[in-house]
């Protein structure tokens, strides 16, 4: 194991020294959330910091430029797939409800929410005053647009599952009554994602409209999206005037766009490229990713159909080194579907499950019939390097048992059609995570017949508990019914599960107020230069 510990560290090492750097760390599909915030560590800004920000043009204009690692996948809010839109977009669109950074449901284009005791009936009491981008006023008409286009959907892809519990709605005056089929523990987490968006507008894919504090100004592909500060909003303004989110795909990109001056905050940043920054002009603020990493098994694919195989993966790779050869020692191991600080169902006895043990390893391989080990492919989207870096650890792992492993770096586009919506893939390093706040996100996912189980997990047993615990109303029944699923997903080996990333974001002194929520995020509204 030693000698697999130093040509790791060589290998990686001559892989850094080639890409220059690393681009940020970010899932790719979603999945789902935690209940508490992970802290900020930005430091406060001191007249050295406000020195430095008046130095930057961009802060006497009153505005910033993000760094991200990928275009686009959708502008409309329905049909958002990648996590790294969702996380840009959650500036312009808004629900009914929306997340605090504590992790709680909060008022948002509805300024009160009812639950009948039976738990059948919830009445939304529109805000007065709350207008959309374009100036019009936000009416029931509207709402009850949004909300049938998210539960019934134009077509499949803008269904929200969580929301085919509705019953009906019905609107009185300013308040929107939605009844149930039966009571629902996710039912006003899911209403977050319907997006309140003007009913007789069709331009949403190339010129957005919400509610959000930030409104949408232009986009050019593979190169940025701009927004600004919405003067008409409801709530609590934006403090920046205009935010442009400059897209560089490059493992380099990202930190010279830093070093430059060019950029003043990227997040998902790795811990090879913090060092490269200088800590008089960044502050390095750490959170947590919110997602779970892991090597990602197509079920379907041969060898992966057989369980043993699987399962002789997850003995062969020790998690604690891919964090530390590939993250510097920073990140969670994780042993199946679900993250820390979504505490309430996380079952943290199941990263454990499987210690690393080659010898064990190999004895699998041998009953399933690969005495001496097979030939994989680990296709990765290449603009993630965090994700290439712990292709290759595992590269080495893997070696130890006998199989070849092969890593296939390829373009995010490629990614998203072909290992994603395609499923043509043998194995591949992502991040999933989610846009609610609830365990729905990330366990679904994995039910035979759920569109979006990219991984071919086929689970008569899971698809039961699942059934269960989607129809469960009792809420400590439903989060046992959930920890029943992670096991499952744990002793079948679904995955080879690894890690929930660190979230390391470089912030440029003399900016200060980035918030930490326990969703996939990045609130600008908070965001502004010290005065």
């Amino acid at each position: 194991m030693k000698k697999t510990i130093l040509a790791l560290t060589l290998v990686l090492a001559l892989l850094l020294a080639g890409c220059g750097g690393t681009p940020s760390a970010a899932p790719a599909p979603s999945a789902a959330p935690s209940e508490a915030p992970a802290e900020s560590s930005t430091e406060p800004a001191t007249e050295t910091d406000a020195a430095a920000a008046t130095t930057s043009p961009r802060a006497a204009a009153n505005e910033i430029s993000i760094g991200i690692a990928q275009d686009f996948d959708s502008l409309d809010p329905d049909y958002m797939t990648a996590a790294g839109t969702k996380e840009v977009l959650f500036n312009v669109f808004e629900g009914l409800v929306k997340p605090s950074p504590a992790g709680e449901i909060v008022p948002a284009v509805a300024s009160e929410v009812a639950k009948s005791e039976d738990g059948l009936s919830y009445q939304f009491t529109l805000r007065d005053g709350v207008k959309f981008h374009n100036g019009e006023p936000v009416e029931m008409d509207d709402v009850l647009y949004s909300v049938e286009r998210r539960w019934k959907g134009e077509d499949t892809a803008a269904q929200l599952s969580a929301l085919s519990v509705i019953d009906s709605l019905s609107a009185d005056g300013n308040v929107l009554t939605i009844t149930l089929a039966e009571p629902s523990n996710e039912f006003l987490a899911a209403v977050m994602n319907a997006y309140i968006l003007p009913s007789d507008y069709t331009d949403q894919e190339t010129s957005p409209v919400g509610t959000g504090p930030y409104r949408f100004v232009s986009r050019s592909v593979q190169d940025n999206l701009v927004l600004e500060r919405f003067p008409d909003y409801w709530g609590t303004p934006g403090r920046l005037d205009k935010v442009t989110f400059k897209i560089l795909e490059s493992a380099d990109g990202l930190v010279l766009g830093l070093q430059s001056g060019a950029l003043d905050l990227v997040a998902h940043l790795s811990s090879d490229q913090i060092v490269q920054l200088n800590k008089d002009e960044f502050s390095i603020a750490e959170g947590s990713m919110n997602l779970v990493q892991a090597l990602y098994l197509n079920n379907a694919e041969k060898p992966f159909d057989d369980v043993r195989v699987r399962q002789a993966l997850c003995w062969a790779i020790d998690k604690q080194a891919v964090i530390d050869l590939a993250f510097d020692g920073y990140g969670i191991p994780l042993g199946t579907s679900m993250f820390p600080s979504f505490s309430k169902y996380y079952d943290e006895s199941l990263t454990d499950y499987y210690t690393p043990d080659p010898e064990k390893a190999k004895a699998l391989l041998a009953e399933a019939g690969y005495p001496d080990g097979f030939e994989m492919t680990i296709t990765v989207p290449s603009n993630y390097t965090p994700h290439v870096n712990t292709a290759t650890v595992l590269v080495e792992l893997l070696s130890e048992i006998g199989v070849k492993a092969t890593v296939q770096p390829v373009d995010w586009g490629t990614w998203l059609e072909e290992v994603y919506s395609n499923r043509k893939f043998q194995s591949t390093v992502t991040g999933l995570t989610s846009d609610n706040m609830t365990a729905r996100k990330l366990l679904e996912r994995f039910g035979s017949e759920v569109g979006n189980n990219f991984t071919n997990y086929s689970n008569e047993e899971y698809d039961e508990i699942l059934a269960k615990a989607l129809g469960a109303a009792d809420d400590a029944e439903q989060t046992e019914l959930y920890k029943q699923l992670e096991r499952n997903l744990t002793e079948n080996a679904a995955n080879v599960y690894l890690q929930d990333m660190a979230d390391l974001v470089a912030v440029r002194k003399g900016l200060d107020g980035l918030t930490f929520y326990p969703l996939y995020v990045l609130d600008v509204s908070t965001l502004g230069w010290a005065a």
